[in-house]
């Protein structure tokens, strides 16, 4: 029993580096999302500024991509 306990830890440890990646990559995932439904809100009011609207999220979801890569990489 405490071998199958040594063994379950030892593969434990080399899971936490994909969970730190998956949540990572959630959380851009989400953000993006985020970032697009407001977006779309936001030309739904404002359809003028659509241009300015498209220019902003474009930067803000690449922004929240740039937390997937942090997750990844380091």
């Amino acid at each position: 029993m405490i071998e199958v306990l040594a063994q379950a830890s030892d593969q434990a440890s080399g899971i936490t580096g994909s969970i730190q990646s998956a949540l990572g990559c959630l959380g851009a995932a989400i953000g993006v999302g985020i970032v697009g439904m407001k977006a779309v809100e936001a030309v739904g009011r404002n359809p003028d500024a659509s241009g300015a609207i498209l220019v902003q999220s474009i930067i803000g979801m690449a922004l929240a991509e740039a937390v997937a890569f942090y997750s990844l990489f380091l």
